[in-house]
């Protein structure tokens, strides 16, 4: 795996499938298509919304996981964004400095072409960006099996996000790395997310007061995941909070040193400076 400090990333999320894969696993088998008519026709029905507020994609979530790779370098969504569903979410996702791509179905509940499109821009990309170490593909279909192995004979890291039940397993087998959205962190598990009856959407994860310390708390967690331990080198953390939020500095704060931010934080974090090299891990709430 490319060297994380040097690491550059691209993402491409198909963000119909994501939707309509995560509102099928929370309401189950086939509920989007049963329910797709309703959706197109009369988004603000408050029985609709309700199940939309329950299936609600958590974009930063996403976009989050991916950063935990390296910097992004290009992050790119492709759906019909006049269509209410998915208008609900541009804000955000402009938010997070995604491009928006749009897209038409050829005919009434048609396929878009997502997978088409997002394939020839992601190989495009490569060739025009050398320097890309990682390729995110955000999808779940098969048809995205060609497109995973070309990124990797192209020599590129490939990490593939799908829903679990809904994506194929050809797709998981072909990248090198695959998780499920569900098991992203900050993600709730299933049982919580149906019990959320939230009358506003779309639902975003609960943030902290301080957000220095949600921004803290949130690295510490990807960071974890993708060391697989305990104890986090600082340096790495403070990096992965830059790349997640580019404005985070701990002398804007007060703080003369990152360290004594985190010294700061004794109810989230434990510091461990005994060694060269300053290490931190969460407080482990009981």
């Amino acid at each position: 795996m490319p060297d994380t400090q040097t690491a550059r990333v691209a993402v491409y999320l198909d963000f119909d499938n994501i939707v309509m894969s995560w509102y099928d696993r929370v309401h189950g088998r086939n509920a989007y298509s049963r329910d797709r008519q309703k959706i197109a026709e009369n988004p603000v029905d408050p029985e609709i919304t309700e199940r939309l507020t329950k299936a609600t994609i958590d974009v930063g979530a996403i976009i989050d996981y991916a950063a935990s790779f390296g910097t992004l370098v290009l992050t790119r969504a492709y759906a019909d964004w006049s269509a209410p569903v998915n208008a609900e979410y541009r804000s955000q996702l402009v938010a997070r400095a995604v491009d928006l791509v749009q897209l038409f179905p050829a005919a009434a509940y048609a396929k878009n072409g997502a997978d088409i499109r997002l394939a020839v821009d992601a190989v495009e990309d490569m060739f025009r960006l050398p320097d890309l170490t990682h390729v995110v593909i955000v999808a779940g279909d098969s048809d995205y099996v060609p497109l995973a192995q070309r990124c990797k004979r192209l020599g590129r890291y490939v990490v593939g996000v799908g829903v679990a039940g809904s994506t194929a397993k050809s797709l998981a087998a072909a990248c090198d790395r695959f998780d499920a959205y569900d098991s992203l962190p900050g993600i709730p598990k299933l049982s919580e997310t149906k019990k959320d009856a939230a009358p506003s959407r779309p639902r975003t994860r609960k943030r902290s007061k301080d957000p220095a310390v949600d921004l803290l708390e949130r690295a510490i967690q990807l960071e974890g995941e993708r060391a697989d331990g305990e104890w986090l080198h600082a340096s790495a953390v403070k990096d992965l909070m830059k790349r997640l939020d580019p404005s985070f500095s701990e002398k804007a704060l007060g703080f003369r040193s990152f360290s004594d931010f985190l010294k700061a934080q004794t109810e989230h974090v434990e510091v461990d400076e005994e060694s060269n090299v300053v290490q931190v891990k969460a407080v482990v709430r009981g």
